[in-house]
């Protein structure tokens, strides 16, 4: 699978290190930036394409490694087919369910909140999770497309 990797200064390093980790899973990472340690970026500037770019090639998935995660994902959710979700913590079985009920497309990952290693198992968790198609989940997902045609 194909991911694309975005996010900001403060998730700088984590974005790196997370785009090895699932090349070592054998998955295809692709870098949005940024591409150099700035500390006056603009999330949007590389968050945006990020979503489009999950929304135009739906077998790909997207993480987003930044400060809280929150400005993104909600950067994110504003293109049309991205379900976006964020996570800083806690218990990892929050991600499955993200996929398995509202089929999350990508993963915003707060990394002034977690370490590496529970950034890694976020990931697996959101690359390894499906979606379950249920009826429920996909009429739900209809009546939030509805809204933001």
């Amino acid at each position: 699978m194909k991911i694309y990797f975005a996010g900001d200064h403060a998730g700088f390093e984590l974005k790196k290190d997370l785009m090895e980790y699932v090349k070592g899973l054998g998955h295809e990472a692709e870098d949005m930036g940024p591409f150099a340690y700035d500390v006056d970026d603009d999330y949007p500037d590389f968050v945006i394409p990020l979503a489009r770019k999950v929304v135009s090639e739906p077998e790909c998935r997207g993480v987003i490694c930044a400060g809280s995660g929150q400005g993104e994902v909600m950067a994110a959710n504003r293109i049309r087919g991205v379900r976006a979700a964020v996570y800083y913590g806690g218990r990892a079985d929050i991600i499955k369910v993200s996929r398995e009920h509202n089929n999350s497309n990508i993963l915003s990952i707060g990394a002034r909140f977690i370490g590496e290693e529970e950034a890694k198992t976020a990931v697996r968790v959101f690359l390894e999770s499906p979606y379950n198609g249920g009826e429920r989940h996909i009429r739900r997902l209809a009546k939030i497309d509805a809204i933001s045609s």
